[in-house]
């Protein structure tokens, strides 16, 4: 029986222009994302080879990519598109993603605002025919 282990990356901060308002495109800010893969991580540790598991430094690099690109709206759209590239890995069974923006436009005084997506696996890994 496999279990699921995890993999947490947290606090990865990346320049965006993701927004509503012209001004958030314009400018652009800071977010800072929070990854929770779940998936079993007995073979890595047998083998101690990082092929059997998920690099999460080129995962931060992935993430990186899609906060520092394409602009959208809803900071709902990004957990959406950084959760696809998680699950990319068919290893990852599920993950959350958390999505922080400290300085939306919000005129009162705050200290973040954060969306957090939970996504699986359509077909989880055992049972894609291999």
């Amino acid at each position: 029986m496999d279990f699921l282990d995890e993999i947490v990356l947290t606090g990865l901060t990346v320049f965006g222009r993701h927004g509503v308002y012209d001004h958030e495109r314009e400018n652009g800010q800071e977010f800072t994302i929070d990854l929770r893969l779940m998936m079993p991580l007995g073979a890595a540790a047998a083998s101690d080879d990082v092929l059997d598991t998920v690099h999460y430094g080129e995962l931060a690099e992935k993430v990186a990519a899609v906060v520092a690109g394409e602009p959208v709206n809803l900071i709902e759209t990004l957990a959406e598109r950084i959760a696809d590239v998680a699950l990319s890995d068919s290893r990852v069974h599920s993950v959350s993603v958390t999505v922080h923006k400290p300085h939306a436009p919000i005129a009162l005084t705050f200290s973040d605002v954060a969306v957090t997506v939970h996504r699986a696996q359509k077909h989880p890994a055992s049972e894609i025919s291999r």
